[in-house]
C-alpha cells in the first residue's frame, strides 16, 4: 500500500520531470531558432548560390546536453507521413529557358498587377507591387509571359523547427539552384510591409520579420541576386531585410499555403521537400 509521503514524493519527481522536459524542450527551440537566425536563414538560397553559416548567437545550451543535432539518424523520430492533400500535376514539364540579361521594362508602375498561380494543391493568388518593385514585377510579369513557372514545383518548405515559415518556388530545375540567367539588384527593402520584432535577439540581430501573407524574392548571400524564385510566407517569419518584399497573398493563396503546411516536411525535417506535390500548373501575371 502507497503511504502518503511515497505518494508525494512521486508528485514532487513527476512534477520535476515535467519541468525539465519543458527546459529541455525550450533550449531545443532555442538552439534550432539562433541557428537558423546565425545562418542568414539560409534556406533562401537561389540561383545556384551557397551559403556559409556563421556563430550562433548564445542561448541556453550546455555542452553536456544532448539535441537533436548529436542524434543518430536511428534515435530521431521519424514521423508518419500523412495523404498527398493534392491532385496529380497537369501534363508537361518545365521549359528551362535562360536569358542573357534582365528584360526590357515594359510594366507601368502606375498600373496594379495580380499573378495567379495555379497549382495541383489550389489557386495562389498575388497582388504584386508594380510602383516600390519595378524590376521584379517586370521580371515575373516576363517570365510568366514565357511560360517560364508553368509545370515547375514548389521544391522547399520550412516550419516550425526552423522558425521560419515558408514555401519556395520558381526553379523549373526543382534543386533550388536555378534561375533564368540573368540577377536583379533587390528592391523595396524598406518596405513599410516588414515589421519590427519583439523579440531581443532578433532586434540585435536586425532582423525584420517578413509577416504572414507576404511573397518577396529568393537570393543568395551576395547583393544583386535575385533570380526567378520567390517565397511565400504562411506564417509571421523573422529575417535578414535583404529579400525584395514584391506583394502580398490573397486569402485563397492563404488557405492553400495552410493546406500545404499542415501537409508536412519530407523526413520531419526543419526544411525540405514538401509532403504535399505542389506543382505549378500555370502561372501568369494581368495588369489592371
Amino acid at each position: 500500500m502507497v503511504t502518503n509521503e511515497q505518494r508525494r514524493r512521486q508528485l514532487a519527481r513527476e512534477k520535476f520531470e515535467r519541468q525539465q522536459q519543458r527546459r529541455e524542450a525550450q533550449r531545443r527551440k532555442a538552439r534550432n531558432r539562433n541557428a537558423l537566425i546565425a545562418a542568414g536563414l539560409a534556406v533562401l538560397i537561389a540561383a545556384g548560390g551557397t551559403a556559409v553559416a556563421a556563430g550562433a548567437l548564445g542561448g541556453d545550451d550546455k555542452k553536456d546536453d544532448k539535441t537533436a543535432s548529436d542524434a543518430t539518424p536511428s534515435e530521431l523520430p521519424t514521423p508518419a507521413k500523412g495523404p498527398d492533400p493534392c491532385a496529380k500535376p497537369a501534363a508537361g514539364s518545365p521549359a528551362k529557358k535562360t536569358w542573357k540579361s534582365e528584360p526590357s521594362m515594359t510594366v507601368d508602375t502606375s498600373a496594379s498587377y495580380t499573378m495567379a498561380l495555379k497549382t495541383t494543391c489550389g489557386d495562389i493568388d498575388l497582388k504584386l507591387d508594380a510602383a516600390k518593385a519595378p524590376h521584379t514585377v517586370n521580371s515575373l510579369n516576363f517570365l510568366a509571359g514565357q511560360g517560364y513557372f508553368d509545370h515547375t514545383k514548389c521544391h522547399r518548405l520550412t516550419g516550425e523547427a526552423a522558425g521560419i515559415y515558408v514555401l519556395q518556388c520558381g526553379d523549373p530545375e526543382g534543386t533550388g539552384g536555378g534561375g533564368p540567367g540573368y540577377t536583379l539588384a533587390e528592391e523595396n527593402l524598406k518596405s513599410d510591409l516588414l515589421q519590427e520584432p519583439k523579440d531581443d535577439q532578433l532586434k540585435q540581430a536586425k532582423m525584420k520579420i517578413y509577416p504572414a501573407g507576404t511573397i518577396a524574392m529568393a537570393k543568395t548571400q551576395q547583393p544583386h541576386s535575385t533570380g526567378s524564385q520567390f517565397f511565400l510566407v504562411y506564417k509571421d517569419s523573422p529575417l535578414q531585410p535583404d529579400y525584395t518584399p514584391v506583394g502580398t497573398i490573397g486569402a485563397e493563396g492563404r488557405k492553400t499555403l495552410d493546406k500545404i503546411a499542415k501537409a508536412g516536411i519530407q523526413g520531419g525535417a526543419p526544411d525540405g521537400p514538401p509532403n504535399a506535390t505542389v506543382v505549378v500548373d500555370k502561372a501568369t501575371v494581368t495588369k489592371s
